[in-house]
């Protein structure tokens, strides 16, 4: 077996072995939906911090400001878009150093996006936002409204890198598969074979948490923003960045923050969640409706991690009835 085939398969078994739920369903697939590809949103940038972040941007009124986590970009949210952007603003921001932003010799820690996510609201101008977050963004998203609480009026989140699956205390606790591949993905040496030089997030995780085959567009955008091996960096830094055994530290305690925030928050919140899902499954919802007090739940489908390139519609329906409701 090649190392590059072998290493598909032990990923494999290792986000099985992290999700039970998914391991139940890890049959044949269902049929095949049909999602557009095409880009039809306006793409503009903005300067932040001395660099330029890019971002979608449809329709007017309030606020809707959608984050993406790892590897994918503003694009992942170009058929939500539409749902909401009749009655709201919607715009959706390419992280620093990913999508079509620039990349700026920074360390792309959780930090240094949150730095910038910061001032790119700063100089957009916004205000009374809802934020919309998926993967790191959900985190991101969170963080956001807990620092700035006068700003952030209503939350969705979905499949996100947060409590209860993280911090995890060593990796032993997520399970030998899971465990080992973490150790590996943030080994200096096997980190860089893996995600640096193979191009991992964008080659193998994609399109393995998605229920269908990426159509040659959607590869495309993907890829784009990672063609050359240091282009990567963001997307190796990520797996550096979930608190594990204690490290990073500050995640540990961003990740306790956030779950503080969430018991405490008043502000309308909504989690949109799949079947079998990856780090939100079914089973994990009862963590959040008994910890956040103003919750409603949407039930959107069948999927695994990257929902939105499966159930586009049911996410954008959902949140659009649910904005109208409050």
């Amino acid at each position: 077996m090649s190392k590059s085939i072998k290493t598909i398969s032990v990923l494999a078994a290792a986000l099985l072995s992290f999700s039970p739920a998914l391991a139940q369903e890890a049959g044949p697939r269902l049929p095949v939906p049909v999602i557009a590809e095409e880009l039809s949103i306006a793409r503009h940038s903005v300067e932040v911090l001395g660099s330029t972040m890019s971002y979608l941007e449809q329709g007017q009124g309030d606020t809707v400001l959608f984050i993406h986590g790892n590897p994918t970009a503003a694009y992942l949210w170009r058929n939500i878009m539409p749902h909401v952007s009749d009655t709201h603003r919607t715009i959706a921001v390419d992280l620093i150093g990913m999508g079509h932003s620039a990349k700026p010799e920074i360390d792309y820690t959780f930090a240094d996006h949150a730095r910038y996510l910061d001032a790119f609201v700063q100089e957009m101008g916004l205000s009374e936002i809802t934020l919309v977050g998926h993967d790191w963004g959900a985190a991101l998203a969170w963080d956001f409204a807990r620092r700035h609480p006068e700003m952030v009026v209503k939350l969705v989140f979905m499949e996100g890198v947060l409590p209860p699956s993280f911090p995890q205390a060593s990796y032993e606790a997520m399970g030998e598969e899971m465990g080992g591949m973490f150790r590996a993905m943030r080994d200096p040496e096997q980190g860089h074979q893996m995600i640096m030089e193979g191009n991992m997030f964008v080659e193998n995780i994609l399109p393995m948490m998605i229920n269908r085959p990426l159509g040659e567009a959607a590869k495309a955008e993907y890829g784009a923003p990672y063609a050359e091996m240091d282009d990567r960096l963001p997307t190796w830094i990520w797996p550096r960045e979930v608190p594990i055994g204690g490290e990073p530290a500050s995640n540990v305690t961003l990740m306790e923050d956030i779950q503080t925030f969430m018991s405490n928050t008043e502000m309308p919140v909504l989690l949109a969640y799949a079947d079998p899902g990856v780090l939100v499954p079914p089973q994990a919802v009862p963590f959040y409706t008994n910890l956040i007090s103003n919750i409603e739940t949407a039930f959107i489908g069948q999927g695994l991690h990257f929902i939105q390139e499966d159930q586009p519609d049911s996410i954008g329906r959902a949140i659009e009835d649910w904005l109208r409701r409050h």
